[in-house]
This record gives C-alpha cells, sequence and structure tokens, in this order.
C-alpha cells in the first residue's frame, strides 16, 4: 500500500504471480480438457484476483487493468485462443464478471452482511428511516455518510461507497430475503456508470 492508497504494488504482485500461474498452465495446456484447464485457472488465478478485491473499490479503471488482461488471458487459455482473441464472448461463456464487476459485487456481498448481521458489523452501514407516514413502505436504502471535513481518499471507504451502490440496486434486490438470492440477483445487474452490460467496460 502506498501513501495514495492506489494498491499499485499490491496489483503489480498479484499480476506478476498471476501471470507466472498462467505460463505454468499454458505449459501443460497442450494435454488439458477445456474443463480442466477451467478449474485450474479458476482454483490458481482467479481465486488470487478475487482475494479481498473488496480494498479496490473506488479505484479508476485505469489502475485495475493490469488485473483485468490477466483475466482476459485466463479466459484465453481456458478456450486455448490466440492472444488477441477478443474476450467478452469468453467471459460470458465462463460466466466470470469482468474484475470492476467482481469488485462492486464483493462490495454489495459485505454490504449485505454488514446490514443483517450482528451489531459490530451493523455499526459500518446505516439503514435508511423513513418518515413515519411512511414507514409501512420499505425502501432498504442505506444512508451515507456525509464526506464534509474527511479526507482526500474518503470517497473510497467502504462506509461511503457501499450505500451508494447498495441505493442504485432495484428494490426487489435490495429486499432479497438471504445472501443467495442477492448474488444471483445482482451478478447481471447493469452498472450505471458503465452502461446497461457490465461485459462492456472490460479491456480486451
Amino acid at each position: 500500500m502506498d501513501n495514495r492508497l492506489s494498491f499499485s504494488s499490491h496489483v503489480t504482485n498479484v499480476t506478476r504471480l498471476c501471470r507466472f500461474l498462467l505460463y505454468n498452465i499454458g505449459r501443460i495446456r497442450p494435454f488439458l480438457s477445456t474443463q480442466a484447464t477451467q478449474v485450474l485457472v479458476q482454483s490458481l488465478v482467479i481465486s488470487r484476483l478475487d482475494y479481498c478485491n473488496s480494498l479496490l473499490a473506488g479505484l479508476p479503471l485505469n489502475a485495475i487493468r493490469p488485473l483485468q488482461m490477466i483475466q482476459n488471458a485466463a479466459a484465453r487459455l481456458v478456450f486455448n485462443l490466440p492472444k488477441f482473441s477478443h474476450t467478452t464472448p469468453l467471459l460470458r461463456s465462463l460466466h466470470w464478471l469482468p474484475v470492476a464487476a467482481r469488485i462492486r459485487f464483493k462490495t454489495l456481498m459485505l454490504a449485505y452482511k454488514a446490514k443483517n448481521g450482528p451489531s459490530y458489523l451493523k455499526a459500518l452501514v446505516t439503514p435508511h428511516t423513513a418518515p413515519r407516514s411512511l414507514r409501512s413502505t420499505s425502501t432498504a436504502r442505506l444512508v451515507p455518510p456525509s464526506l464534509r471535513g474527511k479526507g482526500r481518499y474518503s470517497s473510497r471507504l467502504f462506509s461511503v461507497l457501499a450505500p451508494r451502490w447498495w441505493n442504485e440496486l432495484p428494490l426487489d434486490v435490495r429486499t432479497a430475503e438471504s445472501l443467495a438470492v442477492l448474488q444471483t440477483a445482482t451478478e447481471d445487474l447493469p452498472l450505471p456508470e458503465f452502461g446497461d452490460d457490465p461485459f462492456l467496460f472490460q479491456h480486451d
């Protein structure tokens, strides 16, 4: 971690390790089926892209672009395709959300757990309380904290990003009865800042 909280060293280290792993899997790729390759790649590479990825929430796309390039290379390796093959259909086929969407997805899962968890987790988020006249109509929204007087990077805090992203979810998703229902409902949702398709903002 650097003094700008860019996590550039972390991204570099993860990228280097994943590239090494992909290289080694590539050496035995001729002897593997597509399914076996997918299992290996998901276990060794994609899991590392996902590990603690919510810490990268709020970073600009160019900061996480190296991770997206690793995911693209992983998808090509699974299907044994050339380096410059278009990856959007590959990610769809594998049901792999692009890196930025995975980060948001993880943050939303954590928001749900905080909202519905024990008191020490609930303290991380503040549910919106409707006026008494409207109390029968639940919006299941979260209250974003004020950033007045906060530090330069406060907009990337979980307590700030989680309510913002949570409130952008449709009402039926915000009121999901379980984490499993929420996971299924959020995987293919559009992301407001990237348009209607979460796969359109990944880099080939």
